[in-house]
């Protein structure tokens, strides 16, 4: 049997029926992440800067590319290392509002803001 018959067999406990597991519920937009959605772990304080046994949290592939695209490692460890400020952040709260009008399992790849690539230019 291949993987593709295997992700679809209605008998397969961990995609369908009562012993399913519950979807994890993405603590950025609080959308459930449905099982094979892209998804990563992020950590609260990057690794880069002393938290890598730290938390981690899983999210959204997508919720997780936006905070990356927006802000350094270094102002993530400074003023974003919990969930509470990255939801209060204007710049992300915005894009939790429109990304929670889309599915689920909704995906697009995301590019670094025009702002920190310019910042990025002249390190």
């Amino acid at each position: 049997m291949g993987r593709r018959d295997r992700l679809w067999r209605d008998d397969d406990p961990t995609t369908h029926g009562p012993q399913a597991a519950p979807p994890v519920i993405c603590p950025l937009c609080e959308r459930p992440i449905p099982h094979g959605a892209k998804s990563s772990l992020h950590h609260l304080t990057p690794k880069l800067k002393g938290g890598t046994h730290r938390g981690t949290v899983r999210l959204h592939q997508v919720c997780h590319s936006a905070i990356h695209a927006r802000y350094s490692e270094a102002e993530i460890a400074r003023r974003l290392a919990d969930i509470d400020a990255l939801r209060a952040d204007p710049e992300l709260a915005r894009f939790v509002e429109w990304v929670r009008t889309k599915p689920d399992d909704f995906y697009a790849p995301t590019r670094m803001t025009r702002d920190r690539r310019s910042g990025r230019r002249r390190d």
